[in-house]
């Protein structure tokens, strides 16, 4: 479980899905003026450069965020309209850097962290030896730092200690990296505990698209976790590529439980643009279902 670096993976596709919809859950919570307790269960490092380092080697943010600013800035050229969520998104990833030129990718706490109102607190979580360290350095440069607390301790068997939060308002991400094959498991146990201690709270839950047994089988998993406890739910998915042997990951996908309404009017504006931004080949394509308990 040691060897996962999310630094490889910074800008990716898989982080475009994230984190657009990320944005969009703690604002529509935002609306109400109650404390928002938000908890990122696989913290990472926080923010990651570009530039150097482990980005580098796998160059996965060029298919990602640089592909999907080419894009963009092809469609200013040429008149297309761009989504305002998508400009809004953007503009979240460019608040992190301090020149025009996109040269660091903020993770979910740096985003998060961007995003706490004075009365909101955000709990995160990583057992990374080397990562932990990174992360409270990169947490103590912040202005929310005090907002912040650091868990060097395993989420999956935590969260429930943190459920449901004292205003009972929160938001919890749950995006582990799924190398180890019990993560699929200690999902599962996490979501039936959380839902039991805070039924109420909305639950964002990142799955890579493989063709493991354990990833085809996780969004019907959740369906039923959610059906047994009455929840509502939403499950998105983007893929940028259907290259049968191709060893880079090509889909991604989001499972919400206890979705805002305006979700799924959100993705649906956004997702085709996605698929024409980032897609590579003909099997491009986007997903998107949801259920009202």
């Amino acid at each position: 479980m040691f060897s996962y670096r999310h630094a490889f993976h910074a800008g990716s596709h898989a982080d475009i899905l994230k984190h657009f919809t990320l944005i969009h859950l703690v604002e529509y919570l935002q609306e109400k003026p109650g404390a928002l307790t938000l908890i990122d269960t696989h913290a990472g490092a926080g923010i990651y450069s570009l530039k150097d380092g482990y980005a580098t080697v796998s160059k996965e943010a060029d298919g990602g965020i640089f592909r999907l600013l080419k894009y963009i800035e092809s469609c200013k050229q040429s008149g297309t309209p761009i989504a305002a969520s998508i400009e809004h998104y953007l503009n979240c990833i460019q608040a992190e850097n301090t020149t025009e030129e996109l040269t660091s990718y903020p993770g979910s706490p740096f985003i998060l962290a961007s995003l706490l109102r004075p009365q909101d607190r955000l709990k995160l979580f990583e057992l990374h030896p080397t990562e932990i360290d990174i992360l409270r350095h990169n947490v103590n440069e912040l202005k929310q730092s005090k907002q912040i607390d650091i868990y060097a301790e395993d989420s999956f068997a935590r969260l429930k200690g943190l459920l449901p939060p004292p205003s009972r308002r929160g938001l919890v991400l749950i995006d582990p990296s799924y190398e180890d094959k019990q993560d699929y498991r200690y999902l599962e146990n996490a979501m039936e505990e959380g839902l039991h201690r805070f039924a109420t709270g909305c639950y964002a839950i990142w799955y890579p698209v493989l063709s493991r047994r354990e990833s085809t089988a996780l969004p019907d998993r959740m369906k039923k976790i959610a059906a047994a406890h009455k929840r509502s739910w939403l499950h998105t998915e983007l893929r940028t590529e259907n290259a049968p042997g191709e060893r880079r990951l090509q889909a991604s996908g989001m499972f919400i439980i206890n979705p805002p309404w305006t979700l799924e009017k959100h993705l649906a504006q956004a997702l085709p643009f996605l698929v024409k931004a980032l897609g590579i080949d003909g099997g491009a394509q986007f997903l998107l279902k949801s259920f009202e308990a």
